[in-house]
């Protein structure tokens, strides 16, 4: 009979090859984690701007006598987060139980309404230590919902008042029907101040250990219009293509135009003359990537910089506001067949057509001709008045 010898499994060195890839696997999913939702408010106290607001909604939360919300103005200034600490604040542990989120853009149709969000409001909650007992319902981008599910929402928050808090989130407060409004309290969310971009930006820095120089946060803050998304986003987007967060690492990872490739642009638009104008700032347009819409947009904000008599800066001003208007409106589908009629019975200027012409795929230098030859007149305004 042959004896046999067994040998103990090592497991030892397993556990620890897991545990190194659980490990690892942490740190990347930590590191994948957009800086948005990685550094959004927990809680009330955290939230940047808009204290006034904050505090309101934080005594009626304490006094438990939170009613309706209706949370509205452009994205990125605070009004998800105020509404989610908020939220925190009354379930604490059992805040998933208590709370119905959706995102109205995705889910905007009148059967959510009648199936969702009543199923939501007419079960009772088996939830335990909850510092409130009313359910709170969260209808993120609700400008997007049709107008019968408005209307069926409307009944549901008559219905099931007693039992459950709405809070409607949206950016444009017009498209909320009265009836809806009317039974909410209404808070308007400003951009935020450049200051508390810039210190909630700074926190980030630290906190990521971040090479950032102050030119560099400087054009953060500019192009993120008070927008703290955005603002992030940018960030994290030039973090991970530049080592350093310099002035041009942002505008080259956004492809936005440098400030000082714009003065010199409008430098050339208001002093040279046409043929020399178009042929620099064409180079410069090719060899940066730079879109006409996108010159345009910054040449907008330097012409307040620009020293010129009011009636010429008004002039330009309007004409820059209507490519601005018109090349939002173009580009929504809905309103593609009926542009034509459009140009028909309005009486628009050369600089409207021009945009027209750049959505629809026209030449780009026909497009950089047309923007010259406006800035032209301009000059030749100009020089009318100076005589």
């Amino acid at each position: 009979m042959v004896e046999t010898t067994t040998y103990p499994m090592d497991i030892d060195s397993d556990d620890d090859i897991h545990t190194d890839n659980g490990k690892a696997l942490v740190i990347a999913a930590s590191k994948a984690i957009p800086w948005v939702e990685k550094y959004r408010p927990q809680s009330l106290d955290d939230v940047a701007a808009h204290r006034d607001i904050v505090d309101t909604i934080d005594k009626l939360t304490t006094e438990n006598r939170l009613p309706h919300l209706l949370l509205y103005g452009p994205p990125g200034t605070g009004k998800t987060s105020t509404i989610l600490a908020v939220a925190r604040k009354l379930y604490g542990s059992q805040y998933h139980n208590m709370i119905l989120e959706l995102n109205a853009s995705d889910d905007r149709g009148i059967d959510v309404v009648r199936q969702q969000i009543q199923d939501f409001a007419s079960t009772q909650s088996l939830s335990f230590g909850v510092k409130s007992s009313v359910k709170l319902v969260l209808l993120d981008e609700a400008d997007a919902m049709t107008k019968d599910a408005q209307f069926a929402l409307r009944r549901v928050i008559e219905k099931y008042t007693k039992s459950t808090r709405f809070a409607l989130i949206c950016n444009h407060v017009n498209k909320i029907i009265p009836a809806l409004q009317s039974r909410c309290t209404r808070f308007r969310f400003a951009p935020l101040d450049a200051v508390h971009v810039t210190e909630r930006l700074k926190h980030v820095i630290m906190s990521e250990g971040l090479d950032a120089q102050e030119s560099g946060l400087a054009a953060l803050v500019r192009l993120s219009n008070g927008d703290m998304r955005k603002a992030l986003n940018i960030l994290q987007s030039t973090h991970m293509a530049s080592e350093q967060i310099t002035e041009e690492a942002v505008y080259l990872c956004t492809g936005n135009p440098l400030p000082k490739d714009i003065e010199q642009i409008s430098y050339w638009l208001l002093n040279e003359q046409f043929a020399d104008s178009f042929k620099r700032i064409n180079e410069m347009r090719t060899r940066k990537g730079l879109a006409i819409i996108d010159i345009v947009r910054e040449v907008t904000m330097f012409v307040f910089k620009i020293k010129m008599p009011s009636a010429v800066r008004v002039q330009l001003m309007n004409d820059l506001a209507d490519i601005e208007n018109l090349a939002m409106a173009i580009r929504t589908l809905e309103f593609y067949p009926i542009m034509p009629y459009v140009l028909e019975m309005i009486p628009l200027h050369d600089l409207a057509i021009k945009v027209y012409r750049l959505s629809f795929g026209c030449n780009d230098k026909l497009q950089l001709g047309s923007v010259i030859a406006s800035f032209t007149r301009a000059r030749s305004a100009l020089v009318a008045a100076a005589t």
